[in-house]
Order: structure tokens, then sequence, then C-alpha cells
């Protein structure tokens, strides 16, 4: 059996639709990484190989709204550690903080419970893909203004041109990516 490049093998499992949500903008799509289950399970433990290593090993995953929620909630669970869901304003029942950051046309809010987290606790905040970095970047200040430590940011896929990661890496946020993605 050749050796499997598991970058390549992602990237090959990943649709690009182009001209969605806009003209020019060419949209990476993860649904068939979750179609297929030998194509997910991949996924999956090439994150939770990762942070197994004692050194990484988070105390709590905090996943972005909404597809951070859906990679973010299996690693949890495989590395027998709690999910904490960073939600969109106006979605959490209980007593939440919140931080709104820039779009491209306009701002956005994402909240989380004022009892996500605890002073301390190490956590890695994990989203599908890393563009503009903005909701990342919420999702960190957030979980800091409770006292965690979100000890990397980590993504399926990075799209470089549009100049999420160093913007995050300059605020000290170590990063973890699959995938680079030329064009946006």
């Amino acid at each position: 059996m050749p050796h499997l490049n598991i970058t390549d093998y992602l990237r090959a499992h990943i649709r690009t639709v182009p001209d969605w949500p806009a003209p020019g903008v060419q949209f990476r799509d993860i649904t068939p990484l979750l179609q297929d289950a030998k194509v997910f399970r991949v996924l999956i433990d090439a994150f939770v190989h990762r942070y197994m290593d004692p050194a990484l090993r988070p105390d709590v995953v905090a996943g972005l709204d909404a597809r951070g929620f859906i990679i973010g909630s299996v690693i949890a669970y495989e590395l027998g550690v709690g999910f904490v869901p960073i939600r969109k304003k106006g979605r959490l029942p209980f007593t939440t903080i919140e931080e709104t950051y820039e779009l491209e046309y306009g701002s956005a809010t994402v909240e989380l419970h004022t009892d996500a987290v605890h002073p301390g606790q190490r956590v890695l905040l994990i989203d599908d893909l890393i563009a503009t970095g903005g909701t990342m970047m919420a999702g960190k200040k957030l979980l800091e203004k409770l006292g965690a430590s979100v000890m990397e940011g980590a993504a399926i896929v990075n799209l470089p041109e549009l100049g999420g990661a160093p913007k995050l890496q300059a605020t000290g946020l170590s990063l973890f990516t699959l995938i680079d993605f030329a064009g946006h």
C-alpha cells in the first residue's frame, strides 16, 4: 500500500464552489470530508493524534459556530475532554459575554456562556477554516475574558491570501492547519 499523504488525501475531498457566495469567491466546501466515513476518520485522527501529546493536550475544546462544532465536538470526545460552543449572537440560552468583529461588509457578534471555561484552563480553539481571522480572534478574546488560555487555534483549511493566519499569530496565538488553499 502506498504511503498516504494526509494533506493531499484531505485536499482531494474538499470541493471548490466557484462564485459562491459572491462572484470571484472560490468557496472551500468541507462537507465532502464529512460525508465519507473513512475520510472523516482520517480528518479527525489528524487532529486527535496531535492533541494526544501531553504538551499539546487541552483541558477543553472550543468550537466556533457552526462548522467548528462538527469537528471540535468529535475531537473533544476522542480526547476525553469537554466541548464548549462559541455561538452567533442570540443562540445561547444562559448568561453570556460577547465579542463583535469586523467582516468584509459589516460586523458579526459571537457569544460564550459565562461558565463555559474556568481561569487557567487550556483551550484548543477550532474552526473549519481561517480566512481573515476575525472569527477566531473573537473566540480567543471571549475565552481570555473568562481567564482561559487559548493554547492553539486549529482549522482544517488556511486561506493564506486573506491574511488571517499572520494576524492571529501576531497576537501570540499558535496555529495548526492541515491544508493551505491558494485563492479565496
